[in-house]
């Protein structure tokens, strides 16, 4: 019996939604720390370009829970019908479509948001401060978008604990990166940029390598194909 076709009583419920609780908060400490440590070291119209690129940021990051939550849903109805392959495959095609929006929306982030932040009304140095941060930030927007995915499917495959680990050591790189390139090394709002960016392909990154191997969870990466019908309830269900 699999982890998640076992009866739940409210231990196990915890232990199912409490990692991902606390996996959104962990998430959301992004825009917090660097702005602690960009209103500290750099200044404030750096402080005040966080503040304006990361609500756009973390909205293009939702596009993960949205196939995350809507491919979770469809896996796991899909495995609670006896068609693990199918499932995995529904697995493997949610998670390449959503990386391949990642790429993107991340290029076409990086081409016009300087006339995205004019039209909000930014100019001078803030204008300049916005673009520099959200550039390199849109650099690992796949990375962030596979973050949020991730949480809900770990849970799916029955690893919510795992997937909790994983987004904690990214925000906890993220803390210690912010510390080192803007407080130690006067890297400024770049540093607090490059930190996140780093936080973030990490916590995309370590979900795949872990899915692209042998695994004792309920999921893994194998070969599928395109299909239409996959994705729309992925993304109707998210």
């Amino acid at each position: 019996m699999t982890e998640l076709s076992g009866h739940f009583n409210l231990k196990r419920l915890l232990g199912f939604t409490l990692p991902s609780v606390i996996m959104l908060i962990f998430t959301s400490v992004y825009g917090i720390v660097d702005g602690y440590f960009v209103s500290n070291y750099a200044g404030k119209t750096p402080f005040a370009a966080v503040n304006f690129i990361m609500p756009v940021l973390m909205i293009l990051g939702c596009i993960g829970f949205m196939f995350g939550t809507g491919g979770g849903a469809l896996i796991a109805k899909t495995m609670g019908e006896g068609e693990s392959k199918k499932a995995n495959e529904i697995f493997t095609l949610i998670v390449a479509v959503s990386a391949a929006c990642g790429v993107v929306l991340s290029v076409l982030g990086i081409i016009f948001l300087p006339r995205l932040a004019e039209l909000f009304g930014t100019d001078g140095q803030m204008l300049e401060n916005s673009v520099t941060y959200g550039r390199i930030i849109l650099a690992a927007l796949p990375f962030y978008i596979l973050q949020f995915e991730f949480q809900c499917l770990f849970a799916t495959a029955g690893k919510p604990r795992l997937g909790l680990i994983v987004t904690a050591a990214a925000g906890i790189a993220n803390m210690v990166l912010d510390a080192l390139l803007v407080a130690v090394f006067p890297f400024g709002l770049k540093g607090a940029a490059a930190a996140t960016a780093i936080s973030q392909f990490l916590g995309g990154t370590i979900p795949l390598l872990y899915f692209c191997r042998k695994n004792n969870s309920l999921l893994r990466f194998v070969k599928c194909r395109f299909d239409k019908k996959v994705l729309l309830k992925t993304c109707t269900n998210g």
